[in-house]
């Protein structure tokens, strides 16, 4: 499957006036920090698309590396990946998301809490 590329919600241009595109790992990679960065339930036809992440920090410190392990794997439950597991940084807020992809091992870095 190939997808667009995008960085900070804005599509990539390839260099020659059109939409970069990305294929295989990268695709994938792409979707899912998609999935991870979109508020769930911001897309009210596709209410079960993105992520909770907002709310880790709602919760206690101790509470956070288990509720992102929890809030990426609800994310990520459409795609063919599998979360092998979650690294929570409390100075940085930031959540590492380790994938295993067609034997591929794969991880995704999300910000929590910036908009």
């Amino acid at each position: 499957m190939e997808v667009s590329k995008l960085r900070d919600g804005d599509y990539c241009p390839d260099g020659a006036g059109a939409f970069a595109r990305a294929q295989g790992a990268e695709a994938l990679l792409e979707r899912v920090m998609f999935k991870l960065r979109v508020r769930r339930g911001s897309f009210p036809w596709l209410p079960h698309l993105g992520s909770r992440l907002h709310l880790l920090l709602r919760a206690k410190p101790s509470a956070r590396p288990a509720l992102g392990a929890s809030y990426a794997a609800e994310a990520l439950a459409g795609e063919e990946v599998a979360v092998t597991r979650t690294e929570w940084e409390e100075e940085s807020r930031r959540l590492t998301v380790f994938l295993r992809w067609q034997g591929e091992e794969l991880s995704a870095s999300v910000k929590v809490g910036e908009e």
